[in-house]
């Protein structure tokens, strides 16, 4: 699995209220989450995201509440991975749930910037930065994560399961 797309980029410790504000939570629909998404910390993101960019921020991304409603509003809004020094441990395991991507990486934290152009590798866990042509080498997804997140998430690959247990049996 890979990935490739433009940078936003921010710094430590954003919240889940931040990625979606609890004003907006009157809703899972994945849609009309994303329309909102990180709106308190780049009103102009919404505007300017598109399918397959890459979130980047420092320590702690996703900290806060336990809510799902942040990593789907961040999938839901085209973002194809997210990337940072460290992650919050709900947001992490939320995200692997719904089937996006993180990857840690102190280095490609640090380094990279708003507006870079990357391409990442899940089974290897290399962030390219096309940009400044440089390399990191973040932590790769374990082979059953990979399983998690290619099938669309938890739900998705118990449910992709079943029914292929259920067309054995037949």
């Amino acid at each position: 699995m890979k990935a490739e797309g433009k940078v936003f980029k921010y710094g430590d410790n954003v919240d889940t209220d931040v990625i979606i504000p609890a004003r907006h939570l009157n809703t899972s629909v994945p849609s009309e989450l994303a329309k909102y998404c990180m709106e308190d910390i780049d009103a102009d993101f919404v505007k300017k995201v598109q399918e397959g960019d890459i979130i980047v921020a420092e320590k702690n991304f996703g900290c806060g509440s336990s809510r799902e409603h942040a990593p789907i509003a961040i999938k839901a809004s085209g973002i194809s991975c997210v990337i940072a020094a460290t992650f919050a441990r709900i947001f992490y395991r939320n995200s692997i749930n719904i089937g996006l991507p993180i990857i840690e990486c102190k280095e490609a934290a640090k380094d990279i910037e708003f507006g870079d152009q990357l391409k990442v590798n899940f089974d290897t866990g290399v962030i390219e930065n096309i940009t400044k042509n440089k390399s990191y080498q973040g932590q790769p997804f374990p082979e059953f994560m990979q399983k998690l997140i290619a099938s669309g998430g938890l739900v998705a690959y118990v449910n992709k399961n079943i029914e292929q247990g259920e067309k054995d049996e037949l």
